[in-house]
């Protein structure tokens, strides 16, 4: 089993780009021009959560693919406007800001992050069909904040469409998507953002302020194992950034799946 997960997890951070890593993760002194190359040194992965602030420029696309190795791949975040203000009139200027990234294969997919106040009703369900076919051209990963979506036609309508669903580790709260690991594509995708319910809605910084144990690394691998067989690649985002947590915890899971001694 270890073999397999350590063939098929492909384990990273949501973003790389944190003054706080420095002295953590990043060596002391280190600048931000320089964090991308350190981050490069140990991981294969990373998504990229900048583009959610502002749109991609092609020269940035293009300059982060030339420094990455060969087997490096990227996951984009949605900008805001398309996921939290309901406005698709960005997609084509963000698409073409993704092309060299997708003309170099790195690009591994566009990630749309839902608010928790997108509920499943039939309008909601009808904007995601609307910015699927914005994305049509490339791989989507669709990650959900309410419960509502945790419904069998949720996974059978991305499964319809090849829209990769993400299972996110939050805290257990009332209202919160938590649903079990599944995968509607060969895709397994799971970001794992906290489980300190107590900071949940205290503002970004408390939120992620958290760290996970190996033991509670080791069940959640031990929960994704049976998926798999299904899955062609499996990838595992760390998104409680909070002074370096994300990439200690992403080294400390791919330590785990190490062959045992």
């Amino acid at each position: 089993m270890h073999m397999d997960l350590r063939d098929k997890f492909i384990i990273g951070t949501s973003g790389y780009s944190f003054d706080d890593w420095v002295g953590q993760f990043y060596p002391t002194g280190t600048r931000r021009k320089d964090m991308f190359g350190h981050y490069i040194q140990h991981f294969r992965t990373v998504e990229l959560n900048f583009t959610y602030y502002r749109i991609p420029s092609a020269r940035t696309m293009h300059s982060l693919s030339e420094k990455s190795p060969d087997d490096f791949l990227f996951w984009v975040k949605a900008n805001q406007k398309t996921t939290h203000e309901q406005d698709r009139s960005v997609a084509g200027e963000f698409l073409a800001g993704l092309r060299p990234m997708r003309d170099s294969g790195k690009l591994a997919g566009v990630l749309l992050q839902f608010p928790q106040r997108f509920h499943r009703t039939v309008a909601n369900r009808e904007y995601l069909a609307y910015v699927a076919d914005d994305f049509e051209s490339v791989p989507l990963a669709v990650e959900f904040r309410h419960v509502s979506w945790d419904h069998p036609s949720t996974l059978e309508g991305l499964a319809d469409r090849n829209i990769t669903l993400v299972v996110p580790d939050v805290p257990t709260i009332e209202g919160l998507y938590r649903p079990i690991p599944a995968v509607t594509t060969d895709t397994g995708y799971l970001r794992l953002h906290s489980r300190n319910a107590a900071n949940w809605y205290e503002g970004m910084a408390q939120r992620y302020d958290f760290s996970y144990s190996r033991e509670e690394l080791r069940k959640l691998l031990d929960g994704w194992s049976e998926l798999v067989g299904k899955v062609r690649q499996m990838f595992c985002f760390f998104n409680n950034c909070h002074k370096g947590s994300a990439a200690a915890n992403a080294l400390a899971m791919r330590d785990l799946l190490l062959p045992e001694k």
